[in-house]
């Protein structure tokens, strides 16, 4: 049985997203450009209470790649911050200790909860960060993270472990952790339309507390700039500390938004 365009089941196991999707990741350049012009409308979101926000790039990228998220969410009122540890060449035990240090540094200077946004392999760092310190964590969104089921399933695992020097078989206890219950609010953001990452390995179970959100068409390099995305993230880390409701899905960017029954469709 041949593996979908989209990285369906093969012989009992995930697949990568096929070539077709691989190739239509160029289209994250139009996602950036349509919220620049979109701006305006961006800024009607909910408005933040100043709480502090670390923004976690994904695999390859850096600080530059979250300069738009940041922006948007200084801009609404929040305090965001940068990681500050150059380009992710990843290694979810290498990097844990850099990564507790700076969510350390940030909780101690505000005096308040952080809320973590994290892209990609980012978002694998958040969700770890958040079972390490949920006294230091206010809410956690993730954004096309391969967290959950095969999580090999992504066209970036080969290179992943050869930068890293781990296997992605590594630290089974952590990932089966990674993959379950956090104790704190928990939103993941996705598309099955996604190029890198196989759209199945970014889904939470969802609970009073955590809850899916599926982009249409969105692609992975987009998922940081994409308008729809970047309204839901805002109207996320908007709700009152220790507050969670599901995402309503209604407003300017309402056609963007699948329902939410789908995200348990395989």
């Amino acid at each position: 049985m041949s593996p979908g365009p989209d990285g369906a089941l093969q012989e009992g196991r995930l697949r990568p997203p096929g070539l077709g999707l691989l190739l239509a990741e160029a289209r994250g350049l139009f996602e950036l450009n349509a919220s620049l012009l979109l701006s305006p409308l961006l800024m009607r979101a909910p408005r933040g209470d100043g709480h502090p926000v670390l923004a976690l790039p994904g695999f390859l990228a850096s600080d530059l790649s979250m300069v738009p998220l940041r922006r948007y969410l200084s801009e609404l009122g929040y305090e965001a911050h940068a990681w500050r540890m150059g380009r992710n060449l990843g290694g979810l035990g290498r990097m844990r200790d850099s990564l507790r240090m700076r969510l350390a540094e940030i909780h101690a200077a505000t005096g308040r909860k952080v809320s973590l946004v994290g892209w990609s392999l980012g978002g694998v760092y958040a969700r770890d960060l958040a079972l390490w310190a949920p006294d230091k964590v206010r809410y956690v969104v993730t954004l096309g993270s391969p967290f959950a089921n095969d999580v090999r399933a992504t066209n970036a695992t080969r290179l992943y472990e050869t930068l890293s020097g781990e296997r992605v078989d590594d630290f089974v206890e952590a990932r089966e952790a990674i993959a379950g219950d956090l104790p704190v609010p928990a939103t993941s953001i996705y598309s099955r339309a996604d190029g890198v990452v196989n759209w199945r390995t970014c889904l939470l179970r969802p609970s009073e507390r955590a809850e899916n959100i599926e982009v249409l068409l969105a692609s992975h390099i987009g998922l940081g700039v994409n308008p729809a995305v970047l309204w839901a993230v805002a109207d996320r880390l908007a709700q009152p500390e220790g507050d969670f409701w599901p995402f309503d899905r209604a407003g300017p960017f309402a056609i963007a938004y699948a329902p939410p029954e789908r995200a348990v469709s395989a």
